[in-house]
């Protein structure tokens, strides 16, 4: 448990070149790193996000990193927000009476559902951990949160791969921005034409 510790407080204050050597050397282990570790973010937020998937767009390749970091990251919030939703149900009823501001909170996201958690999704340092929590003790769909979640963190995670690919060559290449900018648009109309067609609401 102490050693487990003890690479996690490793981990937190890893540079970007740092880790890509430490991940790997865990090749033999293929994208299980990859994976996990995003994942592990999910509930260590103090765990630096955006170096494990600029390390794994280094490391795996622009796709397969993406891809890695997508799947870990999107686990570990439908985890979280699974267990929030199934442990916190007394506990959101008592939020509600006690603190109105939070039941507002909860009512809001509740309402508007897709368009908060997909934008907040969409930014590497908003409280993600903080947003699977309070979407498991509101009453939002399950798939209007998994739609949401998938989408925004698809561009996120792309977005950051897109910038931190041979960061070098960043200044020559300015469409990688432009490119990054396409896709957070495309996600947002394409998710809610999708939650409107399927009334995920």
């Amino acid at each position: 448990m102490l050693l487990i510790e003890k690479w996690f407080i490793q981990l937190k204050g890893m540079d970007l070149e740092h880790l890509q050597k430490t991940l790997e050397s865990y090749s033999a282990y293929g994208p299980l790193p990859g994976i996990c570790l995003p994942l592990a973010e999910s509930f260590i937020p103090v765990l630096p996000l955006i170096v494990f998937v600029a390390a794994n767009a280094n490391i795996y390749g622009l796709f397969l990193g993406s891809l890695y970091s997508w799947i870990g990251v999107c686990t570990g919030s439908l985890l979280l927000f699974w267990l929030s939703r199934k442990l916190g149900g007394h506990f959101s009823g008592w939020l509600r009476r006690k603190f109105p501001r939070a039941g507002k909170l909860l009512a809001f996201i509740e309402r508007r559902g897709f368009t908060p958690i997909f934008l907040l999704a969409c930014f590497p340092f908003s409280p993600s951990a903080l947003i699977n929590v309070i979407s498991g003790l509101s009453g939002i769909p399950f798939r209007s949160f998994v739609l949401a979640i998938l989408l925004g963190k698809a561009v996120m995670i792309f977005t950051v791969s897109v910038l931190s690919f041979n960061i070098g060559d960043l200044t020559e290449q300015p469409w990688r921005i432009l490119l990054a900018l396409v896709l957070l648009a495309v996600m947002w109309f394409g998710g809610k034409k999708m939650e409107s067609r399927f009334q995920l609401k």
